[in-house]
């Protein structure tokens, strides 16, 4: 038996040799990387100076998770490992990975220039992830599944309302050419006494049978918005109380309704180590200003990156308060006003960066929420109905309903009916 090199002299022993390989394969630093897909994982390990150690493929089932955990870590201690994907086909993985305390990173998949010069192979996918992992650059960490439930009814909820209004378009459409005394019959009415008075009608009453036809059409379009609508108002419900559990503060906001928290919320990823920094978040949501200046104009334009559906959820917050919000609306008129913006545009890209900080703040913070409930005992208490006080207060009484329910934050105007409850 050859013997390694000896320190001082001395020539160690053979169990010594089997010690100190044990000991060197333990302490054996790995970073490794993982393909997903439908059906199998691939995961690659390297050395930390990038070498390419060994890959292995597994079904995604808990075995299979189980038997790549092991297989990595019977390489060495695994320093990260960087997965594709860890919101879709990895998000199992990734589960397992993180109950196994193995620290996971968030990877993106190889811009095609790359693929197209290195070839592509789940194998070189693999290791792809694993030298992104190490080297750092680009990487997120995975989302919580603290919002993969809200994820799902928001997706639901959306495709509800999208198909509920294609549905109206067609029964729309598909009135114009009806019979004349159907058309005369429908066509003054709005669009909800319209489905509610077609999804009643009788299609056998009509002498045609073509006409006869086109009313049953017209009939199964009408019961289907019915149908889907009562699914969007059960999960507005659900998301509603789920995003008021989450964070009261972010629901509390002026302008934020159940739908724009839960996007803003599903972007975030409850997660607020994930957003760095209040400038990151505004990039994340394409709302960081983009320097557009040219000759003697300096301006700026609203990036066309980010998340789009962040981005759309700040947009529709910003519209609800330069219609609504009267400090919105002094600060949109001061802009154009004095000259500080040359369009309704640039207020409007201002504004929604504006709202990015403020909804940064929420998300990363845990605010008080003012609670309304005291406010309908107290009018009960002393008689007082909702049009007393609506007409005291120059509003609808629906206004009133809705701020004493929670369903309506404005803490101003709270307040200022609180006191008057008092007086009164």
């Amino acid at each position: 038996m050859s013997c390694l090199p000896a320190l001082a002299g001395v020539c160690p022993t053979h169990h010594q040799v089997r010690r100190d390989i044990v000991i060197l394969t333990e302490s054996t630093l790995i970073v490794a990387g993982a393909d997903t897909h439908a059906d199998t994982i691939h995961v690659a390990a390297i050395s930390m100076t990038g070498a390419a150690v060994k890959d292995r493929e597994f079904p995604t089932t808990r075995s299979g998770y189980a038997a790549a955990i092991k297989f990595l870590t019977s390489l060495g201690q695994v320093e990260r490992i960087g997965v594709e994907g860890t919101a879709s086909y990895g998000a199992g993985f990734t589960r397992a990975l993180i109950a196994a305390g193995i620290e996971v990173v968030e990877v993106t998949r190889a811009v095609k220039s790359t693929r197209r010069l290195k070839g592509k192979s789940d194998p070189l996918d693999a290791y792809s992830a694993a030298r992104t992992a190490l080297a750092g650059g680009g990487l997120a960490a995975p989302k919580d599944d603290a919002t993969a439930g809200l994820r799902a009814l928001h997706i639901a909820r959306r495709s509800a309302v999208k198909h509920r209004t294609a549905a109206i378009n067609q029964l729309k459409a598909m009135l114009v050419s009806a019979p004349d005394e159907v058309r005369e019959k429908y066509c003054r009415l709005t669009i909800f006494r319209l489905i509610e008075a077609i999804a009643r009608c009788r299609p056998d009453t009509q002498n045609e049978p073509w006409a006869q036809s086109v009313l049953t059409a017209a009939k199964m379009l009408a019961q289907r918005v019915q149908f889907l609508e009562a699914q969007a108002e059960t999960l507005e419900a659900q998301i509603d109380a789920l995003v008021t559990d989450a964070n009261p503060g972010l629901r509390a906001a002026y302008g934020v309704g159940a739908d724009t928290a839960a996007q803003l919320l599903i972007t975030a990823g409850a997660n607020p180590h994930r957003l760095h920094s209040e400038a990151a978040f505004a990039a994340l949501c394409g709302v960081a200003p983009v320097p557009a200046s040219s000759g003697k104009t300096t301006r700026h334009r609203l990036s066309r990156s980010g998340d789009r559906a962040a981005n759309n959820a700040l947009h529709r917050i910003a519209l609800v308060r330069l219609s609504h919000h009267q400090p919105t609306k002094d600060y949109a008129q001061r802009q154009l006003v004095n000259g500080h913006s040359r369009s309704k545009m640039e207020v409007l890209r201002k504004l929604k960066r504006a709202i990015a900080r403020e909804i940064f703040k929420l998300l990363t913070r845990q605010i008080a929420v003012p609670e309304y409930t005291d406010l309908r005992p107290a009018r009960q208490a002393k008689n007082i109905t909702l049009t007393a006080v609506a007409n005291h207060f120059g509003v609808w009484p629906a206004v009133i309903s809705r701020i004493e329910r929670g369903r309506q934050r404005d803490d101003t105007f709270a307040d200022t009916y609180r006191n008057w409850l008092k007086a009164a």
